[in-house]
């Protein structure tokens, strides 16, 4: 199930960067779940990863191997290759030499990436063996195939494209992301693949996509759960006509701001596709006194399993609401100066419920698909966003089943 509009977007083609996909029937044969990617020769690459502390051999070996001018990703789903210990480690950068061996080139030009269940050997036999049909099709035209290659519980392949303008020539933005469960990325989603055909240096695109996963993966949450996999990639293979992008001026801003949009529809569509989701809740924080207050209690309502459950039953409980931000953690929290609404609905003020609110006004906005919780602090100008979907009973099937 998918919460509104989430129909696969025209993909605009990135000159120089190329998808191959094919099967290795790593847990199902029905689509592929292999990926390769290549970037130009003139690319850069930036990466941000997963903050948990278990984190995947994958993870481990793609932060080494960024530092090393990569030109492929392998990506893989089914298997995440993670709490797999040194074999993890020995796996991975077998992978990595087999794709490169094909490619005549250096392992260490590989970023390895893998999502799929936790604790599992990687089958690297299998993977070898579909790495030469998915180099055979490398082509510009294949984000459809690879969206659809990274996908696990994800019920529907994401995608996000956008063509900008600088100084009269188009820069094409284009990225993929998966992830329905498991999400409270503190860092980017599940994992995620943009790519640009921009020319930058390798040190302002990180920051660029560092900024960028910061305001859209990082304002994300289906269940507060961090994997140990997640990863987001920014490549810029430099094959447009428009000039070098380079820092602190209106060239930059609007490439680093097209970016963020990309980026900020890749992350909304996980949320859409949360496992078991019914609906898309976007909580905002205002007139908080620090973007990490905010940020604070708007985490703290969507991480919040009674509002979730709340909403799935289109229960008006707005009493869980008022709960998560009490417990928040804000010191010196003036409650009178506290205001909470639902969509334009007043819900909470001076302290308790709204003199002129209706259960009949509360029911209407939670009857709606998609519903905006909004939450005035008044202790100062910050406004933050995250988005989170509702708990049903599928979200429940679907990881009680997960390895089944």
């Amino acid at each position: 199930m998918a919460v509104g509009n989430v129909n696969f977007p025209e993909m605009n083609k990135v000159s120089g960067i190329k998808l191959g996909t094919s099967n290795a029937g790593i847990k199902q044969t029905v689509r592929d779940d292999v990926l390769i990617v290549e970037m130009a020769v003139s690319a850069t690459c930036a990466g941000v990863f997963t903050q948990n502390a278990f984190c995947a051999a994958p993870v481990h070996i793609a932060k080494k191997h960024l530092q090393q001018s990569p030109r492929w990703l392998l990506v893989n789903s089914g298997n995440a290759n993670a709490g797999t210990g040194k074999q993890g480690m020995t796996d991975a950068e077998s992978s990595c030499a087999s794709l490169a061996a094909i490619l005549k080139a250096r392992s260490q030009q590989v970023l390895p990436f893998s999502t799929g269940v936790i604790g599992e050997n990687l089958p690297v036999e299998k993977i070898e063996a579909a790495l030469p049909a998915a180099v055979n099709i490398l082509s510009e035209d294949n984000w459809d195939k690879a969206a659809h290659a990274i996908m696990t519980t994800d019920t529907f392949a994401k995608g996000a494209s956008s063509v900008i303008e600088i100084e009269g020539q188009s820069i094409t933005i284009t990225g993929i992301s998966k992830g329905a469960g498991m999400i409270q990325p503190n860092m980017a989603t599940m994992l995620g693949f943009v790519a640009t055909d921009a020319k930058i240096s390798q040190s302002l695109l990180q920051k660029c996509l560092s900024t960028a996963a910061e305001e859209s993966f990082n304002r994300i949450t289906v269940d507060g759960d961090t994997s140990t996999n997640d990863a987001c990639i920014l490549m810029a293979s430099g094959c447009s006509s428009a000039p070098e992008i380079i820092e602190n001026n209106e060239n930059y801003r609007v490439f680093s701001r097209a970016v963020i949009e990309v980026c900020k529809r890749l992350a909304e569509l996980i949320i859409r596709d949360g496992e078991g989701a019914t609906k898309l809740m976007r909580i905002r924080v205002e007139e908080a006194f620090s973007k990490e207050e905010a940020l604070l209690v708007g985490k703290t309502i969507a991480h919040s399993p009674l509002v979730k459950t709340a909403f799935f039953a289109s229960d008006p409980n707005w009493g869980r609401i008022l709960a998560a931000v009490g417990r928040s953690g804000i010191e010196k929290m003036d409650l009178d100066k506290i205001e909470v609404y639902l969509d334009d609905v007043c819900i909470v003020k001076n302290g308790g419920r709204e003199n002129s609110y209706t259960e009949e006004q509360g029911q209407s906005v939670m009857d709606k698909e998609e519903i905006l919780v909004r939450v005035v602090l008044g202790r100062g100008s910050f406004i933050e966003e995250v988005l989170t979907c509702d708990f049903s009973y599928d979200y429940v099937r679907i990881n009680a089943e997960y390895r089944t």
